[in-house]
């Protein structure tokens, strides 16, 4: 029942984190769309200011903050991903635990009933 618990838990958690992806992407083809917009001002050779500020300034810009909301997602799952892994091994090593005690039990009780078996 624990693991279920574990797993469901692993299993929303990945949900998450595949709607974030979902809707990163989704912003990251706006971003793509303004800056395919920027760069055809940029191959018509114009340069236009407004209000002081060079359009390639802002492209730019918008490459260097996608360029680094990249790295913190990509962080960010790597954090996540390790903690499941620590998380899942630990629950592994126990449930291998348990197992083996089991293992012990059942030998423990084979070696009587044929201990029994023998007596007859």
């Amino acid at each position: 029942m624990m693991m279920e618990g574990n797993f469901s838990e692993i299993i929303s958690l990945l949900k998450g984190i595949e709607n974030s992806i979902d809707s990163l992407h989704k912003r990251a083809e706006g971003i793509e769309k303004r800056l395919e917009r920027l760069e055809k001002v940029d191959s018509i050779e114009h340069r236009v200011t407004s209000n002081q500020i060079d359009i390639t300034d802002i492209k730019e810009a918008l490459e260097r903050m996608e360029e680094m909301q990249s790295a913190k997602i990509e962080n960010a799952l790597q954090e996540l991903l390790a903690k499941a892994e620590v998380k899942n091994n630990s629950e592994f090593s126990t449930i291998h635990k348990r197992l083996d005690s089991h293992l012990l039990k059942l030998g423990r009780v084979e070696e009587e009933i044929l201990m029994v078996q023998q007596e007859k």
